[in-house]
This record gives structure tokens, sequence and C-alpha cells, in this order.
């Protein structure tokens, strides 16, 4: 039973929730916990926050794999960008490497800083009418969504304090390869 889900849940993502892991086996909801309590305890997989997971690929040391942050960032919030200064440097606008990984949403989230894995989260919640220019890009066999470059910038001139300031968004806006219309 533990690797029929295993290997239900590797075929689809490296990432998933409680959720896709029911909609994917059909077991009922205290069988799915025990398992995949196991799975964690053995190693298979690692929690990234309550009902959040991740597979541990073979030959790899829970504690010592990760995701690309902007997968993990993926799962934590939905719907979800990866914008401001992540997305900035994500389209070459800016040499900086940010600290935080931010992300954009138009949900309600208790959490709005979060630490997974020793990397910072910033979850900024924006009204709906500003969530749009959304691209998708794959990374690790996922689309994961964030904001193009020319919404990035509006994004960042709107919310300085999560771009790295005023001189960050003014290099960016110089950039060659951004569309002015």
């Amino acid at each position: 039973m533990r690797n029929y889900l295993l290997d239900l849940l590797a075929s689809k993502k490296n990432v998933f929730t409680i959720d896709d892991a029911k909609k994917l086996s059909g077991m009922n909801n205290n069988v799915l916990r025990v398992l995949l309590h196991r799975l964690e305890k053995s190693g298979w997989i690692e929690r990234i926050e309550k009902g959040k997971y991740m597979i541990v690929p073979l030959g790899e040391r829970k504690g010592e794999y990760t995701l690309n942050e902007f997968v993990i960032g993926s799962v934590l919030v939905k719907p979800y960008a990866i914008s401001y200064w992540s997305a900035l440097n994500y389209h070459g606008l800016t040499e900086q490497i940010p600290h935080t990984i931010f992300l954009q949403t138009i949900s309600r989230e208790k959490n709005r800083d979060m630490n997974v894995f020793g990397l910072n989260y910033k979850i900024v919640k924006i009204k709906e009418r500003k969530f749009f220019a959304i691209d998708g890009i794959w990374l690790d066999d996922l689309q994961i969504k964030i904001t193009d470059p020319e919404k990035t910038v509006v994004d960042c001139l709107d919310l300085q304090q999560y771009s790295g300031g005023i001189i960050e968004v003014a290099k960016a806006i110089k950039n060659e390869n951004l569309n002015s219309n």
C-alpha cells in the first residue's frame, strides 16, 4: 500500500497536498494520514508545512534534500504568483539575489512570513483586480506561476519594500527587454 501511494504521487509531481493524495489514491482520510506519517517517518517524503509534502528522491536523504524554492512556494498558498524581487531576479531585471521568496496572492493567509527548509517566504495579499499578467514557467516538471516582466516592475513600483527599493526598480525599468507598450 505504501509503495502504491508513493508511485501514484511520484508520477504526478514532486510536491503534493493531502487533498492531492486523497484524489489520486481514493483512500479515506484516516488511512491516508497514517500512511503519509509512515512515509515521512521512513524518509520517503518530507513535510513542508501542515498538509503539504515533497517527495524525497531515491538516493537522497530527508533533511539534506530540497526542491527549487519556487516549487516549494507553489504549494504554500493558492492562488499564487512568484512576484516582486524574486520575479525581478528571475527575469534578469536585477543583479541582486533576494534572501526572501515573494509570493503574491488574493487569498487570506494567516502566516505572511514563513521559513521553510531555511528559506524565507513572504506572502503578500493584493486586491483581485491587481492579480493578472501571470506566466507559467517549468521547474522540476511543474508549471510555476510568475508575474510577467512588465507586471513585475509595476508591482515593484507599487510596493517598493518588496523589491529592494526604488534603485532596484529604476535599474529594472532601464532594461531593454521590457515591453513599453
